[in-house]
């Protein structure tokens, strides 16, 4: 017997047996006879061999065909969660099962579960798993919860979580340990107080993100050693963070660029020149807060008069200044060069502050009771309390509408 022994890529190896009887010996006039022995097992074997190949082609076709069914299955399996259980589009749900693979429920489930204690809404699980969808397979209790727990201990409420954390959910995939609390360390050890951490984490989460001996630790120092006061360093830190993030080098040149424009160290318009010059998109808008300044008649001089005064003047949207220098140019009368050496009033909504404020000034100047040339930082700088003081509660006998006016209540033509 002679077999022939194949194995299969997939299935178990097949012996097949060639039965025939071998003479015992070949002599030259056996010679026909041998030949015709050989061939017939030349035949035998091609026959086998094709039958062998033809079967394991059509049971790797069958295996082929059975796990793309399965994956096929996998697939539709995971999409479906991520549409019924994480809120995302059939789209967005189709994109992202490329990423993460379910083959049990129990820890997407509970990492779900975990979110909707902190009050996240549908909207925002969807933003968070679609952004980062492997969160979904993280251990609830061991990986994110004591994260989420961090945040609360620091006096960020869970709506601020769910706020921050789906616009970036890069937090939860840091480590508490070797990233987040030393990241924390080192900002209470300058700001001093949560309360300021947590204001700077609105800001941007990538404080707790980054390494912070990389550029907070170093950028830092560079401001101190350039004499800044220790409140315009927490001031710079705790509402402009992003400034402070920038290579150490590049962070250096924008301080020094800051100091030859004349801004004082001791002052906080030093750093908020040093957060204007840094942004990444500030440049572009500079350039566009130019040219609108330079549409209502400011020259180069008188830019940068208003960017010393204070420099974020420099990043306001084309509309809020036009609407203001409208308002008060064309409507209350004031030359626009005064209001390039008062541009702090650009700053203040136009609504809320300027034309409540205007209004009572005209009426008081239509009843004669004060002069025509109230100045700008007069009207439009003191706190609320001081204006109302001087310009309101002190006439209220002579126009007893003067309140009515100013929570706009009242018109002016009504008077």
């Amino acid at each position: 017997m002679v077999s022939l022994c194949i194995c299969s890529k997939f299935f178990p190896v097949k012996t097949f047996a060639l039965h025939f009887t071998p003479p015992l010996l070949f002599l030259p006039d056996n010679q026909l006879q041998l030949q015709l022995f050989s061939s017939k097992v030349s035949t035998y074997q091609r026959y086998f061999s094709s039958r062998l190949y033809a079967d394991n082609a059509i049971s790797a076709a069958l295996l082929d065909s059975t796990l793309s069914q399965n994956s096929s299955n996998q697939d539709s399996y995971t999409v479906s969660y991520l549409v019924n259980s994480c809120g995302l589009s059939p789209e967005s749900a189709l994109s992202t099962s490329e990423k993460v693979q379910f083959k049990t429920l129990a820890k997407p489930e509970s990492v779900l579960t975990l979110l909707r204690k902190y009050e996240f809404s549908k909207t925002q699980i969807a933003k968070l798993v679609q952004k980062r969808p492997l969160l979904l397979l993280s251990d609830s209790q061991k990986s994110l919860l004591p994260k989420l727990q961090f945040l609360q201990s620091i006096g960020v409420s869970n709506a601020e979580i769910a706020r921050t954390l789906s616009r970036d959910p890069t937090f939860l995939t840091r480590s508490l340990e070797n990233q987040i609390i030393p990241s924390y360390n080192f900002l209470k050890s300058v700001l001093l107080s949560n309360e300021k951490i947590v204001a700077s984490l609105r800001r941007t989460s990538w404080i707790f993100l980054e390494d912070h001996t990389k550029h907070l630790v170093p950028n830092v120092a560079i401001l101190r050693d350039f004499g800044v006061r220790e409140s315009c360093v927490v001031l710079l830190l705790t509402h402009f963070p992003e400034a402070l993030m920038r290579k150490p080098e590049e962070f250096a040149g924008i301080v020094i660029e800051v100091s030859e424009l004349g801004f004082d160290p001791l002052k906080s318009m030093f750093v908020l020149a040093i957060h204007v010059l840094s942004g990444e998109g500030n440049k572009s808008i500079r350039d566009r807060c130019s040219e609108v300044y330079k549409k209502w008649g400011w020259s180069n001089d008188e830019i940068r008069l208003a960017f010393r005064k204070h420099p974020n003047c420099m990043i306001l949207s084309e509309n809020k200044i036009s609407r203001a220098m409208d308002f008060l140019v064309n409507k209350m009368g004031w030359q626009s060069s005064a209001i390039a050496r008062c541009p702090t009033v650009l700053l203040f909504s136009l609504d809320k502050r300027i034309i409540p404020r205007c209004s009572v000034i005209q009426v008081l100047q239509l009843k004669g009771l004060i002069k025509k040339d109230v100045s700008l930082s007069t009207l439009l700088l003191p706190v609320e309390e001081y204006f109302l003081k001087k310009f309101v509660t002190k006439y209220e006998e002579e126009v007893p509408e003067l309140l009515g006016v100013y929570e706009g209540k009242v018109d002016i033509s009504e008077l």
